[in-house]
């Protein structure tokens, strides 16, 4: 069999239904409350589950076909099935001698991210794969600055650019933070490369999805930003998510009906970019990163 190099795409897993939320809350906490569970039961009933390991597997897909057959692709999943030691496995399968992994993240804190590259490294020791490597965050990587731009532009041209612009990204507990600042330098960064290919705009930026705890997570919340622009008689806004890279619970609920409703409670029109998913051009920033 040929010698190939196994491409691994690292996510966070999810549940896909209702029904399988209190298995996938289990894997990742010890003893998740069961208030979480009902809670995150009904967010999955309202937006009708979430997409994004089918998403994942659709962007291997293609991914494949941008590599060739030097290259064996596959998805592997931090709290879901494929779990990334079934990626490795397939990949060590089909005839990988050595692995490269790249975390579906832009910008990350390595205290986070830690755990992908311990599951990582413990696949690639169980298929007895020792050349091995992760890609490093990617916060300016050229196809997805490029893609967020037009995406952006696009829906300024359609809504009047006038729209004030509000980059979001997933909240971090302060704690967090302060022990690996760099993820906040690397969301700069990506905000930076994204407005340097723009005219100029209104725009700020802010944290969404802010974990069920009661430390202090990082500021300004997107609803925050909201009661700005209402306070300014802003009547519509655009949010611009700069890390996610594929549709799931934190966009589907946490933006499409939270934000939604926050908006409207301001009499705030509201408006976002599609997220990267299967585009053409971000499907060429993985395949940058699957060769680095």
């Amino acid at each position: 069999m040929r010698s190939r190099t196994g491409v691994v795409l690292m996510t966070y897993g999810s549940a896909t239904t209702a029904e399988n939320v209190e298995a996938y809350f289990k894997h990742i906490y010890k003893n998740p409350s069961q208030e979480i569970i009902e809670d995150f039961k009904h967010r999955y009933e309202l937006v009708g589950g979430s997409p994004l390991v089918s998403i994942t597997k659709a962007q291997t897909a293609l991914l494949q076909e941008e590599l060739g057959d030097d290259y064996i692709v596959c998805a592997g999943m931090r709290h879901s099935v494929p779990y990334i030691s079934e990626a490795v496995a397939e990949c060590k399968k089909s005839g990988a001698t050595k692995l490269r992994g790249v975390i579906l993240s832009p910008q990350f804190s390595s205290f986070i991210m830690e755990g992908y590259k311990k599951d990582f490294a413990a696949a690639a020791a169980t298929a007895d794969i020792r050349e091995f490597s992760i890609a490093e965050p990617w916060p300016t990587e050229q196809s997805f600055i490029e893609l967020l731009a037009e995406r952006v532009s696009d829906k300024l041209d359609e809504l009047g650019k006038d729209t004030p612009v509000v980059f979001t990204t997933h909240s971090l507990p302060k704690r967090v933070v302060d022990k690996d600042p760099s993820y906040l330098e690397q969301l700069r960064m990506t905000t930076e490369a994204v407005l340097k290919k723009l005219p100029k705009i209104e725009w700020y930026s802010g944290y969404q999805s802010a974990g069920h705890t009661p430390e202090e997570w990082l500021k300004p919340d997107l609803v925050d930003i909201l009661k700005d622009l209402q306070e300014k008689k802003k009547d519509k806004v655009l949010i611009v998510p700069i890390q996610f890279l594929a549709d799931h619970l934190e966009i589907l609920y946490d933006l499409d009906v939270a934000a939604r409703e926050q908006c409207e409670e301001f009499g705030i029109e509201y408006n976002r970019i599609e997220l990267p998913n299967t585009d053409p051009l971000f499907i060429k920033t993985l395949a940058a990163l699957s060769r680095k």
